[in-house]
């Protein structure tokens, strides 16, 4: 019973054998649909070719080190909406979350004298207070995230209007937030993160690899972890000896991983970890793919649907925390216009609208597309109409593919 209970928290790999096998079912699964991040991973690899031939200054240390940081606010919006999108539903006030929550910490700070440090715990439980309350309405009184939601991307617009002021605006004081976007790491503590990525990602995989070991389970060939902490390695040192070199225009050198990407790194990991390696995270897959038989199996579909909702809003509130960074200031239309991105970049990136299927990385993927895109275009000085048809495009292009994908692994275009 015990090898039972500890076989069943274990996660599952599929197909074990050798690196060719493991290839040969990875394509097998392609070819059934299940293309995860490929068509995100090739629509990057394609627009930054594309973009790289057309404009001198996309392939810079300058413009790459904008696009990360450009990107951040997008990618921590889109892993937070990956949690409700894994059960089928949505969260369209993510963004206003976002603002009101920023409104209410530049006025505790700027207005009230509050400590920055306690107003943005503020911020963070008034984030975990909106997502109660969705979830309550959601998950236990049964209306409709979409009903839900809009209402609240409505109502917040509003508040935010009180607090702020119409035509109001307040400028971010505090050093420690505007580092954030801002300021960048020592070049050694870039190749420190890289070290500890290193290890930790070793540390994981040996770790899962033990759990298996003890609960009788079979595992994936060793040479498959080396292979990761390869690509990881080249990757990553690619990255962050781009961003060691001198970027500046002054006299003033500026060099270094800019902040953001470690704390958004480590945000990525700790989601990863929950949903990969806890029953939380099982339970949401289990839920998005179906939800009675998950209710049927014993899983609190109530409870797992209102926690969603609340990590999802206090993610948000993290989101916003990087734009008022990265703009510098906060006013009484912040949040207002992004939470449709941070959809486009999940779906984007491979995560399905019909529930079940997707991760925090392919949110983190998708973003970066779309961060490309409006990068790209802007080098190029084409009118901003311009980036919104080719982003609205990629998205009709990646849903689709998805809703085929869907079809061709089995499954159909309704909720079950």
């Amino acid at each position: 019973m015990l090898a039972t209970r500890s076989t069943a928290e274990l996660i599952g790999s599929g197909q074990e054998g050798t690196v060719m096998d493991q290839a040969r079912a990875y394509l097998q699964r392609v070819r059934h649909g299940e293309m995860g991040a490929l068509p995100a991973i090739g629509g990057f690899i394609v627009l930054s070719v594309m973009f790289t031939i057309l404009s001198p200054f996309f392939l810079t240390e300058r413009n790459f080190a904008n696009l990360l940081t450009q990107a951040a606010t997008l990618v921590m919006l889109g892993m937070a909406l990956v949690f409700v999108i894994l059960l089928g539903e949505i969260d369209l006030s993510a963004g206003v979350t976002s603002g009101l929550t920023m409104c209410i910490f530049v006025v505790l700070v700027n207005v009230n004298g509050f400590n920055w440090i306690v107003a943005l715990l503020i911020a963070l439980l008034t984030g975990v207070a909106i997502g109660s309350f969705i979830g309550f309405f959601v998950a236990r009184v049964g209306i409709p995230s979409f009903v839900v939601t809009l209402g609240l991307f409505l109502g917040f617009q509003g508040l935010e209007l009180i607090i702020i002021g119409s035509g109001g605006l307040y400028r971010v004081q505090t050093p420690e937030i505007l580092s954030i976007m801002n300021s960048n790491l020592p070049i050694w503590a870039g190749w420190a993160m890289l070290a500890v990525i290193l290890a930790v990602s070793l540390t994981t995989s040996l770790w899962d690899r033990a759990r298996r070991t003890r609960a009788g389970v079979p595992n994936r060939t060793i040479a498959l972890v080396w292979i990761k902490l390869g690509v990881i390695l080249v990757i990553g040192g690619i990255v962050v000896g781009l961003l060691s070199n001198d970027r500046g225009t002054g006299f003033k050198p500026v060099s270094g991983v800019p902040i953001v990407v470690p704390i958004t790194l480590a945000i990525l990991w700790a989601g990863t970890f929950v949903l990969d390696r806890t029953k939380f995270g099982r339970y949401i897959y289990a839920v998005g793919g179906n939800a009675e038989a998950a209710r049927r199996a014993g899983v609190k579909v109530v409870l797992i649907r209102w926690t969603a909702f609340i990590v999802c809003s206090t993610l948000a509130v993290v989101s916003g925390l990087f734009s008022i960074s990265k703009v510098g200031s906060v006013d009484a239309a912040a949040g207002r216009d992004i939470v449709l991105s941070g959809v486009a970049a999940a779906v984007v990136g491979g995560v399905s609208l019909f529930g079940g299927r997707g991760r925090l990385l392919h949110a983190a993927i998708g973003a970066l597309v779309i961060a490309v895109i409006t990068n790209g275009l802007g080098l190029l000085n084409l009118p901003a109409g311009v980036n919104y048809v080719v982003t609205g495009g990629v998205l009709i292009l990646a849903a689709t593919v998805d809703a085929v994908s869907r079809v061709r692994a089995g499954g159909s275009l309704t909720r079950r």
